[in-house]
C-alpha cells in the first residue's frame, strides 16, 4: 500500500467518524428520519433520506426544519412544504432565501431528486451543516404511496 493510498483511507475514515459525531444524523430532525445516508461533498456532507423517513419527519411535531421544493417548473408539491426556492443552473443564486443560520435544518426535494441533490451540495459548500435530500424526489414519494398535491 502506498503512502498516498494510506492517507486517502485515513482521510475517509476521519470523514466518516466526523459525520457520525455531530453531523446531520445527530439532530432532532434526523432522529425522526431514522438517520439517512450521508453523502460526502466538498466542505462536508448532506443526508439522503427515503420517503418513509421524510414522512416520519413530517409527522414529528418536534422536528424543526425548513421544507423546500426546488423543482422548476412546478410539477406539484408535498404537503407541509414551507418554501419554493427554484433550482437555478446548479447554483444557489437565491441563497438569501435560505436561513442565515447555517446550522438550520433544511430538507430539500424536487421531482426526481436530481435538482435537490445539486442544491444540497451547493448549500453544503456554502457552509450549511444540516441538509437533507429526499432521495428519488416526488417520484419516489408517490411510489411509496404518499400523495403529491397540485395547486
Amino acid at each position: 500500500m502506498t503512502s498516498r493510498n494510506l492517507a486517502l483511507i485515513i482521510a475517509l475514515l476521519i470523514s466518516v467518524w466526523l459525520a457520525g459525531c455531530g453531523g446531520p444524523a445527530s439532530t432532532p430532525a434526523a432522529e425522526s428520519a431514522g438517520g439517512g445516508v450521508p453523502v460526502l461533498v466538498g466542505g462536508g456532507s448532506y443526508t439522503n433520506i427515503t420517503s418513509n423517513q421524510l414522512a416520519a419527519m413530517l409527522d414529528d411535531s418536534s422536528a424543526d426544519f425548513l421544507f423546500v421544493n426546488v423543482h422548476v417548473p412546478y410539477e406539484g408539491e408535498i404537503e407541509q412544504t414551507d418554501a419554493f426556492i427554484a433550482y437555478e443552473d446548479g447554483s444557489i443564486q437565491r441563497i438569501d432565501e435560505y436561513p442565515a443560520d447555517k446550522s438550520a435544518n433544511i430538507v430539500l426535494y424536487c421531482r426526481s431528486g436530481r435538482m435537490s441533490a445539486i442544491v444540497a451540495e451547493s448549500l453544503v459548500k456554502a457552509g450549511y451543516t444540516n441538509v437533507w435530500n429526499l432521495d428519488g424526489g416526488m417520484v419516489a414519494w408517490k411510489q411509496a404511496g404518499y400523495e403529491v398535491i397540485h395547486k
